[in-house]
């Protein structure tokens, strides 16, 4: 993965994704994730968010909680709430 550029500062998203959640894989997840937003830290652990969890992929981002049937499909409903960098 590239180094983010430090002059730019800190990523302006808050990404967060459950290590229990039997829909995702954290380290494909996290990779997916890196591409989109490569000065991004992302947070891994329990989001208490265990009924939906349960059911589906889901990440937190931005302070909303965004759900799908799969990975892949939580990721691309993701793309719309990552913030550009100022």
């Amino acid at each position: 993965m590239p180094a983010a550029d430090p002059l730019a500062g800190p990523s302006p998203n808050d990404i967060r994704i459950c290590d229990k959640c039997n829909h995702t894989r954290v380290k494909t997840l996290t990779s997916k994730l890196q591409k989109l937003d490569p000065s991004a830290e992302i947070r891994v652990g329990c989001k208490s968010y265990c009924g939906p969890c349960a059911k589906r992929a889901f990440i937190f981002i931005n302070g909303r909680y965004i759900a799908a049937p799969t990975e892949d499909e939580a990721l691309e409903k993701v793309k719309p709430f990552i913030k550009a960098r100022k």
